[in-house]
């Protein structure tokens, strides 16, 4: 039997409990957020980042501290995040290789991100172009490919196993180029390569092709996409030149620690779709070529996973490895 004394016990811990709860569920945030960025400070994810955070603070009533925290492939940043608590106050930068590469570039990885990240919305996109100087003799790709049949084309990208390989790696696959790969260290290296001539062709995200495109230093034959890139209306897509499944872009997106209350990340996914389409950023965006493509966080969860369908098995299939 439970006497008096047991009751009064209870009823303490309960009105203990309550309060723990309410404090649990009080207002979010009530202090300022972190925003992770696995990269060095300067480049273009430090700089969305930078850039979305002061739109997004003022909203949220506290200031979003962007932390770099560089290293191959994002992995000090992403276990930093991953072993952070899971309320929502550090955000994880992530792209392609973050989300979808690194688990079949490593063999062990102190995480895994399927399991351990939740995603809370897309940034944008950026589509990549084949391109070449401007007195290449491919003055399209059907010519390329033609002289591909014999000798090797050489086309240069900014690293191994980067979003630009492996975009090229399955043009290759789906038009039957042969095409061996350069890789160099950035892309500013590849592109200068390029347009010395070193390199009979460059993969180049439009972020970094605009630049060389507007001055004339280069000349874009493809999108390798299903859709013409905004900034650039008059190059073809793979799609529309017959190989279709040869669609690649870069892209950029926004996630938490798994088991983050779903309230959180519905509130994270707003302030960060508000923000994108805000006039100040949308237009930056837009001046450097990157795509807004605005995602629920269930949303963006589903393009992940149709994304490691695509993207995984061709990695191991080229026996691509970082950790070797």
């Amino acid at each position: 039997m439970i006497g008096r004394r047991d009751f009064s016990t209870l009823a303490v811990a309960g009105a203990a409990a309550t309060a723990t709860g309410a404090r649990a569920q009080g207002p979010w945030p009530e202090r300022p957020l972190r925003w992770v960025v696995g990269y060095a400070p300067g480049g273009a994810s430090d700089i969305f980042a930078r850039m979305i955070a002061r739109q997004m603070g003022p909203a949220l009533g506290q200031n979003i501290v962007v932390e770099n925290r560089p290293s191959g492939g994002a992995i000090v940043a992403t276990e930093n995040v991953v072993r952070s608590p899971a309320d929502g106050y550090s955000l994880l930068h992530v792209d392609n290789g973050v989300l979808v590469y690194n688990p079949a570039l490593y063999a062990r990885l102190p995480f895994d991100p399927d399991r351990d990240l939740t995603s809370v919305g897309f940034i944008g996109r950026f589509p990549m172009l084949v391109v070449v100087r401007p007195e290449s003799p491919f003055t399209d790709f059907p010519s390329m490919l033609a002289a591909s049949k014999t000798r090797s084309i050489t086309f240069g990208t900014p690293a191994v196993a980067s979003p630009h390989q492996l975009a090229m790696e399955v043009l290759k696959r789906r038009s039957g180029l042969d095409a061996t790969h350069i890789p160099y260290r950035g892309m500013p290296a590849a592109m200068n390569d390029m347009v010395a001539g070193q390199v009979d062709c460059v993969v180049v995200d439009v972020t970094n092709g605009l630049p060389f495109l507007s001055t004339n230093r280069a000349r874009a034959l493809m999108v390798v996409g299903d859709s013409r890139a905004v900034a650039l209306p008059a190059v073809p897509t793979a799609v529309e030149l017959g190989y279709p499944g040869a669609v690649a872009y870069g892209w950029q997106g926004v996630s938490v620690a798994a088991g983050t209350p779903p309230a959180v990340v519905e509130r994270l996914n707003a302030l960060l779709r508000a923000a994108i389409e805000s006039p100040e950023v949308s237009k930056q965006m837009r001046d450097i070529g990157a795509e807004l493509v605005p995602r629920s966080a269930a949303e963006m969860a589903e393009f992940v996973r149709a994304e490691n369908a695509a993207w995984r098995p061709l990695i191991r299939d080229l026996g691509i490895r970082l950790d070797a």
